[in-house]
């Protein structure tokens, strides 16, 4: 028997008359059983529709199957509200839009915009969105709304109950409703008479009730996400105002977002952030009265167990690292204020009052950039670094409770001692202090099983009954602001009582009468149901097991719109090993063929996804491995031999590319057509008019006693230069500024002949990579006189393959190898280097800067975190520099863009965009293949950085 159910077509069928794109692939419905939860349900279908009109349509489908819908877009949640095994709606491929409104004051989103990329537009307005949860890099407005989110500083003032305008929803009928409009609440009472009839009557009801009201009251004056949220009956009059705010924290149990308008508040320009260390929880909860009442924004918890994992990060601050962790227990503090005076008063005012606590080391705030960056990416990826350090196949569980702040000590130490009870060592309790709100995590082994069958729930099914008396018993709520999900949907009922819970379940009726959306989640009449479909996460490969398919990877990976995020690529490999070890042979087959174009072929191996990964996998080195597996001894044969002859094989690279440019682009194009129906789209690359004709042999110097070490990318041999740009390209760039800034340069003896070495590593050509690196070693150290001369690269991917191929220290464990090179790219050496000696030398004019240029930083310019030096090159250039909001990897990725262009379409669609309306003089970035892709993706010539910096100059 399948583990996977077959696919019903009659419902295939309807849901492909309402919308385009349906998924029912095995690998579509897997990749979709996973989200950020310990709950695994797979769908039937997955479904994208591309507006609302296409989700009535879906609604329709539903009602008529009978198969239940449930939305995500972001797959954050950690409750278990965003999986299904009925119909999953993605809104995240099609519903991402942003409009900035009344200069920032507003705005008005979709459902599948992330809150990060929201936030960058308004930044420039000084405005940000109220809500501000610690998952922000990935999180969607959709989940915002859906699980009424908070987060680190708005508490309940600026949540999302309290921020939201207005919002167009789609209710189950089909309705489409726009709460903006001055009429809403006339039309809801002709299209949904019963609706508005209801909500009015049950507003009535409540309102004449004082003992519910006061329960209301109380269940929200602190953070509350267990149920509906019933204050939207005392809190708005008109019925289709109280349904716009009871859909909020809805869970997509009543109705679709398909936009929502916020009214923002004022970014903090300013802010001072320390850590208060104590020597135990205890002392930690026993001064929060003290500190709230100094004013301070945020006050986070961090427990020690929290603190030694934090310690395991080599970005870890300062702070923490130097920490000898016992039982201590710090507070990340943070003050905010819109001016510079008005922080400078709070913080004197402050720091007196946090020096009389009883510290393990002394306080202190700072307003250091680098610092606060350090501390706020410790505490923002503390739940995914806690849970990435589980025991392999375990599952990390973590609660989000809240109690009035007073009793907030009691609290956490009744918990210690639950987890002490039930033999959950590795317990971390963390949070948001200020707001009385914490987070617990324990980590679980379920064992093995589908459907609730064997597993080993004795010990979970009583703590969870112990907690959930703890917390009630106090005054607390159950869940804070990660939603009810399915997790804490048995105990809505014992949590706000039989009358508020029937007032619930009549909600749910009156918006929902087939209860068609999200069944399950948030209310549920099976004690039980927080233990079924529970997931397991078996033991797959070393790059992946650390995993928590948290999602913060998925808005930078570059084929998140074509194929697989890197999220679901290892999710499919857990599924590839559990059909493995049920001997579901057709099943493995299935997933394997699918994976093989999906997971491997359109994987940019760009790393983007561990510059958000809070456990820092690279799935790169996943599919890297991958397709050294899959290669045969001819490939690696040939591959190798190329690595010995790689000044021969790159000229004729550009030679090639220069004769096919002089012919009709029919002619070529047609061949490498041929050549990969024969050989496979991963083998032969496709040629297009857009493509450069090929560029130069690399040139020789040798100065006596060199400033640096010039290696110049085999990209400037294989590509020429844009149209437009100067013959040479950034090595003739960079060799002229080096001369007029009165720096020497040496070269490696055979630069023809030397390569970074990310082609045979992207492609996992082992052999070849280790002959490469063989060369490139001995010929460096010889002309770096021994590690002593440092090393300029003119390509930021060259750099970054440079430093991982010689083992530099920030990117090998070979330590004795890390000592020998500092390897620096030529924007970082520009910007720190060239420019000053070219002002120094008066060859630098301002006058004859440009008005504008619009930047692309490539991902490795931002794994080398040389984006501010780029964006600093830029605007001695250029009197306005604009770098897009959604820029992103290209995914060109050496020849990646000419085996699969459809990969770099997809990835640069929204940045081509941008760019278009952007408008600027000219366009650069830091390397040659990079600069292609986005000349193909916006048809304006982009050039290297260097290449600008040079014709500036020359105007001099």
């Amino acid at each position: 028997m399948s583990l996977l159910s077959p696919v019903d077509t009659g419902l295939i069928d309807q849901l492909r008359s309402a919308v385009d794109e349906v998924g029912a692939r095995a690998s579509d419905r897997l990749a979709a059983a996973h989200d950020a939860s310990h709950y695994l349900l797979t769908p039937q279908a997955v479904v994208k529709p591309r507006n609302r009109e296409e989700v009535a349509a879906l609604f329709s489908a539903s009602r008529r199957s009978g198969v239940p819908m449930t939305f995500r877009s972001g797959g954050t949640s950690l409750s278990g509200q965003s999986v299904s095994d009925g119909v999953l709606v993605d809104t995240r491929r099609h519903f991402r839009d942003i409009d900035v409104l009344d200069d920032g004051a507003r705005v008005r989103c979709g459902p599948g915009a992330v809150v990060r990329a929201v936030n960058a537009r308004l930044l420039r307005h000084g405005r940000k969105l109220g809500p501000d949860p610690a998952s922000e890099i990935a999180c969607t407005i959709g989940g915002v709304v859906a699980n009424n989110s908070s987060g680190m500083a708005c508490g309940i003032e600026a949540n999302t109950y309290q921020t939201l305008d207005s919002a167009v929803l789609v209710l189950p009928s089909g309705t489409v409703l726009d709460t903006s409009a001055a009429d809403a609440d006339e039309l809801l009472r002709r299209r949904e008479p019963a609706i508005h009839a209801g909500l009015a009557e049950l507003r009535d009801r409540i309102r004449a009730d004082a003992e519910a009201v006061a329960r209301i009251t109380q269940l929200h004056s602190i953070k509350n996400t267990m149920g509906y949220g019933l204050n939207s009956f005392l809190d708005h009059d008109d019925p289709v105002r109280i349904l716009e705010h009871l859909v909020i924290g809805s869970e997509g149990t009543l109705a679709f977002v398909a936009e929502a308008t916020f009214r923002t508040v004022p970014l903090m320009a300013h802010a001072s952030t320390g850590l208060l260390v104590f020597d135990d929880l205890p002392t930690a909860t026993s001064v929060l009265p003290e500190i709230i009442a100094t004013g301070a924004a945020t006050v986070e918890l961090l427990d020690a167990t929290s603190l030694r994992v934090a310690q395991r990060d080599e970005k870890c601050p300062e702070e923490i690292r130097d920490l000898d962790v016992d039982a201590h227990c710090a507070l990340l503090v943070e003050f905010q204020e819109e001016t510079e005076e008005g922080l400078d008063q709070v913080v004197s005012e402050a720091l007196p009052v946090l020096e009389a606590f009883s510290l393990s080391r002394p306080a202190e705030l700072t307003t250091d950039p680098r610092r606060r960056s350090a501390l706020w990416h410790t505490r923002k990826g503390l739940f995914t670094a806690v849970a990435g350090n589980r025991p392999s196949g375990t599952a990390a569980l973590l609660e989000d409770i809240a109690v009035p702040v007073d009793r907030l000590g009691e609290t956490c130490t009744a918990l210690s001692e639950l987890f002490d009870q039930y033999d959950y060592s590795d317990a971390v309790i963390f949070g948001h202090a200020k707001d009385g709100n914490i987070h617990f995590m324990i980590t679980e082994e379920f064992g093995s099983g589908t459907d609730g069958e064997n597993f080993d729930l004795d010990r979970y099914e009583a703590f969870t009954e112990k907690m959930v008396d703890l917390v009630l018993s106090r005054g607390g709520t159950l869940k804070a602001e990660h939603g009810t999900g399915r997790i804490m949907a048995p105990f809505v009922r014992r949590q706000v009582g039989d009358d508020l819970y029937a007032v619930m379940k009549r909600v749910k009726e009156l918006t929902d009468p087939q209860s068609l959306l999200n069944p399950g989640v948030l209310l549920s009449d099976d004690p039980k149901a927080h233990l079924r479909d529970l997931k397991t996460t078996p033991t797959t490969e070393e790059e992946v097991d650390r995993c928590v398919e948290c999602g913060y990877c998925e808005p930078v990976c570059p084929s998140r719109d074509l194929t697989l995020t890197p999220r679901e690529r290892i999710v499919l490999r857990r599924e590839i090993a559990r059909a493995e070890a049920a001997g579901d042979e057709e099943l493995t087959r299935t997933l394997r063929s699918e994976y093989d174009y999906d997971g491997i072929d359109t994987c940019a191996v760009d790393g983007m996804c561990q510059t958000a990964c809070p456990v820092f996998i690279n799935t790169g080195d996943l599919v890297r491995r991958l397709r050294q597996e899959n290669t045969n001894t001819i490939e690696e044969a040939g591959w190798n031999t190329a690595a010995k002859a790689w000044g021969l094989v790159s000229s004729v690279g550009g030679v090639a590319l220069s004769s096919a440019k002089a012919m009709p682009t029919q002619l070529p194009a047609a061949a490498t057509g041929v050549g990969r129906k024969i050989l496979g789209d991963d083998t032969v690359p496709s040629y297009s008019a857009d493509l450069p004709a090929g560029g130069s042999k690399r040139v020789a110097v040798s100065a006596s006693n060199p400033d640096v070490v010039w290696f110049s990318s085999c990209t400037n041999t294989m590509f020429g230069p844009e149209d437009g740009g100067s013959g040479d390209g950034v090595a003739g760039a960079f060799r002229r500024l080096c001369e007029r800034a009165g720096i020497s340069l040496r070269t490696p003896r055979g630069i023809p002949s030397l390569c970074c070495g990310t082609p045979w590593k992207s492609k996992g050509m082992a052999e070849g990579y280790a002959t490469m690196r063989k060369y490139v070693r001995r010929e460096l150290w010889a002309a770096t006189d021994g590690g002593r001369i440092p090393v300029v690269c003119d390509a930021s991917s060259c750099t970054e393959g440079l430093r991982v191929l010689l083992g530099d220290a920030t990117e090998s464990t070979d330590k004795d190898a890390a000592e020998d090179f500092e390897i620096i790219d030529a924007v970082a050496f520009a910007t720190q280097t060239l420019l000053p000696a070219l002002q120094d030398r008066g060859a630098l004019s301002t006058e004859h800067r440009l008005l504008s240029i619009t930047l692309h930083p490539t991902c490795s310019s931002t794994q080398l975190g040389i984006n501010e030096d780029l964006s600093a090159l830029a605007g001695s250039i250029a009197e306005e520099v604009s770098v897009p909001d959604s820029w992103g990897c290209c995914a060109f990725a050496g020849d990646r863009g000419m085996l699969h262009p459809e990969l770099t379409a997809s990835a640069t669609k929204d940045e081509a965009a941008e760019v278009e309306s952007i408008g600027a003089d000219i366009h650069a970035s830091t390397n040659r293949t990079c600069e292609i892709g986005m000349t193909r993706a916006t048809g304006k010539p982009y050039r290297h950085i260097l290449e600008a910096l040079d014709e500036l100059v020359g105007r001099a």
